[in-house]
């Protein structure tokens, strides 16, 4: 037995005296200068590439056995010599392992590359100059390839000739690769340098852990000018994964994949960063298929001006892509983020690569809008600052990389509820709804008096990018294409109730109409149509409303918070025109006209028949016995409403009272809000009249003035106009007694005078007096 062993020990240690007396011949007496010629031709056979072995191949022994090659450049046939190579590389490095030589195996160590440099070009006509390289590829035998890829799919051993090949690479490693893509078509240089790749225990069949880093940069422009500047973009791009292969299934498995980014932009300071994360991560060559299973998208945005440290965002997805068929699915995605932001659904992707199409379903839980809005550049004013704090939604969604379309909406925005349908497209110059809702309160999301409404880019920066004070986007409505359609139970504006209201909208190149605008409003119906001129420098405005039979009472009880001195029905009809983007130059620059008609109406709580009556009674010397109503009813109420840059007047104001007529005039001024009103009313001797007329006082009018503003106290609004009213009997006294002045008749107006002092304010009947005296003196 002893000497049995000792037999198989000398047989081992003469075959390792042979192993390494063959590799010390191989290295000592075989020149791998020899091998050049033989390795261009293989290259140009199988590539049509152009090679140049321009360093020397050489041997190495100890610690490990391999050959490596240095500065080896690559041309394409169509290139020169003189022109930038296509593909180049520093050094590159094969070892196998000592140890499994003794057993008839061959063991690859290690492989390394360093220094590689690949430059890809596209033309204006979209041409790739690697696509030569890829149609040789592809018209190479097929049992050639096979030949080539049959020991990495016959698995970890495989027979090659009197050794067996063992694909289990002890370490791959890629050094400061530099990879140039410029794109003529695009104006664009990308790079990608350095590219640092290392892998360990690389094997066709066992998972091996796989790490990448290298940062990626942009050019907008090809100029040499521009390409000296720092780059448009810089990423940071590091990738750290398990990778299983299976070559003879075309099929690349990526395991607990983790992928971070750091971009920057030439303008920005600060780095976006996102990171990927995947339980597993599936590339099917051969079918040009990827899967990416419990994938989780997390975003660190910044923004300088809009907002102060980062944003955090992150997706949840499962992602199946078919890149032949240009198809996506994105499956049980789930994006949540700060605020309350909580958004789910899926999308499908078609044609992603030539013209993206999408479609899938939407839905985002009860969240905040506010500080999104705040975060999107703009600052919201609202009168009510709770707005918008409670928005929910959700709806099919279609589109493209132009537009995207919600075909069957839900939308909730605080206590509102809207269904139907809206789509926009994505650079905000069209914007179409068709939608009905239960009940909106518009004054809660109006600004103040004093708001700026500031965006930093795209869609945001076209809609509200406006001057302080500004109503509506005016650069935004310039380009907009608008259809809408809005129907609701119940809107409120400007402190008003309008019922059932329907409005519809059409625009484009900058003018808008407003086709249609019905509700029902306090007891009768409004009308309206209109039109916005947003081409030229001020914005240009015209409206025509129609008012049918609504109850004035009410109406005036939601701007003065009290009772109602007047009751009725109002009608009215007409045009106005205005110009600018603010409440004040809007209402400053108002004009038009406007006819007004009250019918069935009264003033409350004061009947002006029987204040003339009784005060014409005592100008009689007798009194009144009639039983009175406590208000004035009207039989007819006109007047025509002229606009002149804010200011409403009329001249003709006409009020038929059971035989009494008042005639006035006056103005309101819509920027004070400021009014002033003078009235006569006058006894006519009619069958209804309110009292028996004498001939004589026919001719006396009972004046009225009402001024004040539209917040005072209403019961201070009107009064008898004491002045007009003593120049009216003075003139009629003048008329009827000439020059002489009668002791009777200043006796029988004294009791008069004295009730009209309780009317017309303490000493009015004194200064009458005074008044007829001097008069008939």
């Amino acid at each position: 037995m002893r000497q049995l062993l000792r037999i198989l020990l000398a047989a081992i240690g003469i075959l390792a005296i042979a192993a390494v007396a063959a590799v010390v011949y191989v290295t000592t007496f075989l020149d791998p200068e020899d091998f050049k010629p033989r390795l261009t031709t293989v290259v140009e056979e199988q590539t049509g590439l152009n090679l140049s072995l321009e360093g020397p191949i050489s041997w190495s022994f100890y610690p490990r056995i391999g050959v490596s090659v240095e500065r080896a450049r690559a041309w394409l046939p169509e290139q020169s010599p003189d022109d930038a190579s296509f593909a180049a590389i520093e050094r590159a490095e094969v070892s196998v392992a000592f140890a499994p030589l003794l057993r008839g195996e061959i063991a690859v160590d290690g492989l390394t590359l360093d220094g590689m440099r690949l430059n890809l070009e596209r033309n204006a006509e979209g041409e790739g100059n690697w696509q030569p390289l890829l149609d040789r590829l592809a018209e190479q035998d097929n049992d050639a390839a096979e030949t080539v890829l049959a020991p990495a799919s016959a698995g970890p051993h495989a027979d090659a000739g009197n050794l067996s090949v063992v694909l289990n690479i002890a370490n791959v490693e890629v050094k400061g690769a530099d990879i140039r893509f410029r794109d003529e078509q695009s104006q664009a240089l990308w790079r990608v340098q350095p590219l640092n790749i290392s892998g360990s225990n690389v094997n066709p069949v066992r998972s091996f852990p796989l790490k990448a880093m290298f940062t990626l940069t942009k050019h907008n422009r090809l100029d040499a000018e521009a390409l000296e500047r720092t780059p448009e973009l810089t990423s940071e791009v590091s990738l750290e994964t398990r990778l299983r292969l299976a070559l003879d299934e075309e099929r690349l498995t990526f395991e607990n994949t983790q992928l971070t980014t750091r971009t920057r932009r030439a303008n920005e300071s600060d780095p976006q960063q996102l990171s990927l994360k995947a339980s597993e991560m599936v590339a099917r060559m051969g079918e040009q298929q990827l899967t990416i299973n419990e994938g989780v998208l997390e975003a660190g945005l910044r923004h300088p001006e809009n907002w102060q440290g980062s944003l955090a965002l992150s997706l949840a997805f499962g992602l199946e892509s078919n890149w032949g068929a240009q198809t996506a699915q994105l499956k049980d995605a789930q994006l949540t983020g700060p605020d309350g932001l909580r958004v789910s659904g899926h999308l499908n992707v078609e044609q992603w690569l030539e013209a993206p199409q999408y479609r899938g379903q939407l839905t985002a839980a009860p969240f905040t809008l506010r500080p999104w809005l705040s975060r999107a550049g703009i600052t919201l004013n609202t009168t009510n600052k709770a707005a918008l704090s409670d928005v929910a939604m959700t709806s099919p969604v279609e589109g493209n990389m132009q537009q995207v379309s919600l075909p069957r909406l839900s939308l909730v925005v605080d206590s509102s509820t809207f269904t139907g349908a809206a789509s926009a497209a994505l650079d905000g110059t069209q914007l179409n709804f068709n939608l009905e809702g239960d009940q909106l309160n518009l004054d809660h999301y109006l600004p103040g008096r004093v708001t700026a409404q500031q965006a930093s880019r795209g869609l945001l920066r076209k809609a509200f990018a406006q001057t302080e004070g500004a109503l509506l986007p005016q650069e935004w409505l310039r380009t907009l294409d608008l259809e809408g359609d809005l129907r609701l139970s119940q809107l409120q504006l400007a402190g008003l109730t309008f019922d059932e209201p329907r409005l519809q909208l059409r625009g484009a190149d900058g003018v808008h109409q407003l086709s249609a605008f019905e509700s029902r409003f306090y007891g009768g119906e409004l009308n309206a149509t209109g039109g916005l001129d947003a081409s030229e420098s001020r914005l240009q405005w015209q409206f025509s409303p129609r008012i049918v039979n609504v109850q004035v009472a009410p109406l005036i009880e939601t701007f003065s918070e009290g009772d109602s001195p007047l009751r009725g029905r109002f009608n009215l009809e007409g045009a106005l025109t205005t110009q600018g983007n603010t409440r004040e130059v809007l209402t400053s620059n108002l004009n038009g006209e406007l006819t007004a008609r009250l019918n069935d109406g009264a003033i409350l709580e004061t009947n002006i028949s029987r204040e003339m009556c009784e005060l014409v009674a005592q100008l009689e010397g007798e009194g009144t016995l009639r039983d009175w109503h406590t208000d004035t009813r009207f039989e007819r109420f006109d007047a025509t409403l002229n606009v002149r840059n804010g200011v409403v007047a009329s001249d003709d104001l006409l009020i038929t009272l059971p035989g009494i007529n008042v005639q006035g005039e006056g103005e309101f001024n819509l920027t004070s809000m400021d009014f002033v009103t003078r009235a006569n009313a006058r006894l006519v001797d009619t069958a209804d009249a309110a009292c028996q007329v004498n001939p004589r006082l026919a001719d006396l009018p009972l004046p009225m003035l009402c001024e004040g503003h539209i917040g005072d106290d209403k019961a201070q609004w009107c009064r008898f106009d004491r002045d007009a009213f003593q120049a009216s009997v003075v003139g009629l006294l003048r008329d009827e007694a000439g020059s002489r002045v009668s002791e009777e008749l200043e006796g029988r107006l004294g009791d008069s005078l004295d009730r009209i002092d309780e009317r017309l304010g303490e000493g009015a009947g004194q200064e009458l007096r005074e008044g007829i005296r001097r008069l008939f003196n």
